[in-house]
């Protein structure tokens, strides 16, 4: 079942959870977020649209000089805004933690700084009274709890800000956890949601940063995800997708799903006995290789990605387990991101631009898989990458970090006001996840050395004989289509012509930058022209005539004519000036 959705909130709910917003970014000493000048400026304007009063004492306290003096918070230095950026997110509560732990992934978003704190978002909330669990399991089965387990432990194994784990088991002793949706999140997240995609339409029409990314596209990706994550159905299909395509590699345990005590609100999965992959001492006393589960732990990623298109998008330490016999075990599937072949390739074409350290093939990659909302200048582009290959033209490749270089390649689309997909984000990010795990297990490991044979296979499938015949088949087919279809396009159009309903659109948009600039360029060179014409045809009149008592007036003339000239001059200049500091549009 879907979560259903946006419904119209009422006004004064959203005031109030607006005040909360704005008093809590405040106490952090964030109030720039949200102040007269800078990104926050749009927050104000958007209130002062709706007519709405009530928020602007708030939005001046935010804003008040006497904050910094109340408040440690407010008056910290610029380098620990991360910090009080991701403290204030924990607060904000679920929606906005969810918010944080995707940005986390969007190198190509926010700096460096900011991911690393986002990274350590705590996602805990206090436990659901037991009454409150007793209620939601019998609202979803309509039995009560003691009729479906034959235990069911009310103290839960994790508590989070949307759901929490309890351990349970089944009638016929199954071991189970099952995984609970708190009660009122859902309404929570889909006022904040409310609010986040208004916001985001106010940024669009009155914040001048916000031409740089599509604000709104982002707020809607981000809606879209967080809604996945909220419908446990959905998770229980992602579980058996897994399930579905490593079924034949018994090295990998994907828990089963018990659909008669699973609905949207309630998800039922098989328990998963093993050692946290991050548990290195209790490794080492198992017995078990780190070196071998490092590569192993990798390659089942790099398979999903590679292989089935469909991966674990958040495979931080909690979600991996070791089982005894050394099976790698996956719990969490509420967000997983989708590889389609054109991601594929261009993972494919990035690393055969990486190996040959050619800057322009891995800037045309970049081009090809991003999106920006403005002209991108690929030849600074090129340079950008070129400065970041030349640190590592003297390593091979397997020497790489790929980690490294990939938050670099995020750092230079940022800096180009580049955004990648979704899915892409996602990937690049468990990618860097992924490593990280691996060094943590064995600190000689390297993502290269299993990423490059994994690739090079792709590549050899990609460019086989088998493949380039399927190829050409479907592009003979399409080019069969387009050619018998052609005659009658031709007849349509020349139909058109004749009838005189042919019509050429051209999108005005993209030129409306160049005819403001011709405008104000065409302004000043006629106030340059009338300012020379005044000066030059009454010096003319001057020479060619002289009236009596002309000599008295002739000193206070020319210094008005000068003063005029001057003025004249002076603004021009200004405008020109004035132009060079404006950033261009």
């Amino acid at each position: 079942m879907a979560v259903a959705p946006i419904t119209e909130t009422p006004k004064h709910g959203h005031l109030r959870r607006y005040r909360q917003i704005v008093d809590i970014l405040a106490r952090h000493g964030l109030g720039f977020l949200i102040g007269a000048h800078g990104p926050g400026t749009f927050l104000a304007t958007h209130i002062h649209h709706k007519r709405d009063r009530a928020l602007q004492p708030h939005i001046a306290r935010a804003n008040s000089s006497e904050l910094s003096e109340k408040d440690p918070l407010a008056s910290a230095s610029f380098s620990t805004r991360p910090v009080h950026f991701r403290l204030a997110i924990e607060e904000l509560g679920p929606t906005f933690i969810k918010l944080g732990q995707i940005l986390s992934t969007r190198g190509d978003l926010l700096p460096a700084a900011y991911l690393e704190e986002l990274a350590k978002l705590q996602d805990g909330a206090p436990p659901v009274p037991a009454d409150a669990v007793r209620q939601i399991v019998l609202e979803e089965l309509g039995c009560p709890l003691d009729e479906v387990f034959a235990t069911f432990d009310l103290h839960p194994l994790a508590s989070a800000s949307i759901g929490q784990a309890h351990a349970a088991t089944l009638r016929d002793g199954t071991e189970v956890v099952v995984k609970l949706r708190r009660p009122g999140v859902v309404e929570q997240v889909e006022e904040d949601l409310h609010i986040l995609l208004d916001l985001a339409q106010s940024a669009e029409r009155h914040w001048s940063g916000a031409r740089y990314y599509d604000l709104l596209a982002i707020a809607q990706e981000f809606a879209q995800t967080l809604r996945a994550e909220l419908d446990y159905v959905q998770e229980a299909h992602n579980v058996e997708r897994f399930a579905a395509n490593f079924a034949a590699d018994l090295s990998v345990h994907i828990p089963c799903v018990y659909w008669e005590t699973t609905t949207s609100r309630m998800l039922t999965l098989e328990r998963i006995r093993g050692i946290k992959i991050s548990d290195i001492h209790t490794i080492k006393k198992a017995g078990l290789d780190r070196a071998t589960l490092a590569g192993h732990a990798t390659r089942i990623l790099l398979t999903m990605i590679l292989d089935f298109g469909l991966f674990h998008a958040d495979p931080h330490p909690g979600n991996i387990f070791v089982e005894p016999d050394g099976r790698i075990a996956l719990i969490d599937f509420g967000m997983v991101g989708v590889v389609d072949k054109a991601t594929q390739e261009f993972l494919v074409r990035l690393l055969l631009a990486i190996s040959r350290r050619d800057a322009g093939q891995l800037a045309d990659v970049v081009l090809d898989m991003s999106r920006s909302r403005l002209h991108v200048d690929r030849n600074a582009l090129r340079r950008d990458m070129q400065r970041m290959l030349a640190r590592y033209c003297d390593l091979p490749l397997g020497d790489v970090k790929l980690s490294v270089m990939l938050g670099e390649l995020l750092t230079i689309l940022r800096w180009n006001h580049l955004r990648l997909p979704p899915d892409l984000a996602m990937l690049v990010k468990t990618l860097g996840m992924s490593e990280g795990l691996g060094v943590q297990l064995d600190p000689n490991f390297n993502l290269m050395d299993v990423y490059i044979p994994y690739a090079e296979e792709l590549m050899r499938r990609r460019f086989s004989f088998r493949q380039w015949t399927g190829q050409l088949m479907l592009a003979g087919i399409d080019a069969m289509e387009m050619t018998l279809a052609l005659p009658r396009q031709l007849h349509h159009v020349l139909g058109d012509i004749e009838r005189g309903g042919f019509e050429v659109n051209v999108q005005p948009q993209s030129f409306e930058s160049y005819l403001q600039r011709m405008e104000q360029l065409t302004n000043r060179l006629i106030l340059g022209i009338l300012s020379a014409a005044f000066t030059v045809g009454l010096a003319l009149l001057v020479a060619a005539y002289h009236p009596s008592g002309w000599d008295r007036f002739a000193e206070f003339l020319l210094l008005l004519v000068l003063a005029f000239s001057g003025g004249f001059g002076t603004y021009v200049l200004f405008l020109i000036l004035s132009s060079k500091r404006r950033p261009s549009q």
